[in-house]
């Protein structure tokens, strides 16, 4: 497969893959430390007949790229946790209306201003439910400089196939982490990319929300003579609001449905060193560098650890979870928080006896912590 070698940061990497992938329209505002996103892709989209818009806050960000959205671009929007809690409301709109979009999330501590400049990963749960209601979020996860553009890609294929807003995770340490990464060339981007489904036939015959029970509504493009209603209420096979009691019912339970039942499309896992570890770790962004630092020392002194990554943190592996923490005794969850994600290895394992090593002061986790953590075991 051929590759082109590209040296850079990971949020540069993140804008640069979104135009890639074919996104049109770039909608938010700057927060740290997320801002190189906008930075670089104000550059780039007017290159390629592309919009950037420096809105004057994070809720007029996402309400911008959800209206380029219903237009029928690919659009972006990119910010941090306090954000993230700013754009909640209409993530919400975006999920019950389906329309799809991008959203890089550059984690910093929380909650609230919290740590500005410093890394976190405070943000997993938040990703998991950014808005209040029934419905299944998609979220993946970058660790290394390379997923920075790969995910953003795969994100923006996975909003458009399941008609609904993608959170992708960095954190600051990957964000701003300089160095080479191997990309994809741009046609094999291009080649991959997965436009969303349309209705071609009499306008009188198109009913955007009436789809299979496990099935995304199919949203032609406005301004393209066919008419339909967006709203943030229930609403029927046409988008009009309602209070009918099956209708309702059969709407909630497709946008869980229509994800859940999916769920082998979205599933994205590594794998490192695992074919006779003796002992488990479990981490994700940054922290899973750490990790493989430390299982190469850890194997270097006869200590069989390995390490399993959740690519796809939302909806997570947990059947491949399930598998590996049913063979292996010891296992350890290493995370920039207090423990987000180890509630979720305890869930998808049945186990109360998951040790974790969580870190929460802005600094990143060592290598060497992450072995004293294991010797300890």
């Amino acid at each position: 497969m051929a590759t082109r070698e590209v040296i850079s940061t990971g949020n540069e990497l993140s804008a640069m893959a979104a135009v890639d992938a074919g996104c049109k329209f770039f909608g938010g505002y700057p927060l740290t430390p997320s801002s190189e996103v906008m930075h670089v892709i104000s550059d780039l989209l007017p290159k390629v007949g592309g919009v950037a818009i420096q809105m004057e806050d994070e809720i007029a960000g996402i309400c911008t790229v959800i209206g380029a959205a219903m237009s029928g671009q690919r659009a972006l929007t990119a910010t941090s946790g306090p954000g993230m809690s700013l754009k909640a409301e209409n993530l919400g709109l975006a999920q019950m209306a389906e329309v799809p979009l991008v959203c890089v999330n550059v984690m910093r501590g929380g909650p609230s201003t919290g740590l500005p400049t410093r890394v976190s990963q405070g943000d997993i749960l938040q990703s998991k439910n950014p808005s209040h209601g029934d419905y299944k979020s998609i979220t993946l996860c970058a660790g290394s400089l390379a997923e920075c553009y790969t995910e953003t890609v795969r994100a923006f294929n996975l909003a458009d196939r399941f008609m609904q807003p993608v959170i992708v995770l960095l954190d600051e340490t990957i964000g701003h982490m300089h160095g080479k990464a191997d990309l994809p060339t741009q046609e094999e981007v291009t080649a991959g990319i997965v436009p969303r489904k349309s209705f071609d036939g009499p306008a009188e015959e198109y009913f955007p929300y009436e789809c299979g029970p496990t099935e995304p509504a199919v949203l032609n493009p406005m301004f393209e003579g066919y008419r339909y209603h967006y709203t943030g209420l229930h609403h029927d096979k046409n988008g009009f609001p309602t209070e009918e009691i099956e209708t309702c019912r059969k709407l909630i339970q497709r946008l869980e449905d229509k994800v859940a039942m999916h769920e082998d499309e979205l599933e994205s896992y590594e794998e490192f060193m695992m074919d006779d570890a003796e002992i488990m770790i479990i981490a994700y962004g940054s922290v899973s560098l750490a990790a493989k630092e430390s299982i190469r020392h850890l194997r270097a002194e006869g200590i069989k650890a390995g390490l399993f990554r959740p690519i796809t943190i939302w909806p997570s592996p947990a059947k491949k979870i399930k598998e590996y923490t049913d063979k292996i005794e010891k296992v350890l969850v290493a995370e920039l928080n207090i423990g987000q994600y180890h509630s979720e290895i305890q869930r998808a394992a049945a186990r109360l006896d998951i040790d974790g090593l969580f870190k929460v002061n802005g600094r990143a986790l060592s290598p060497h912590e992450i072995v004293s953590k294991v010797k300890e075991l």
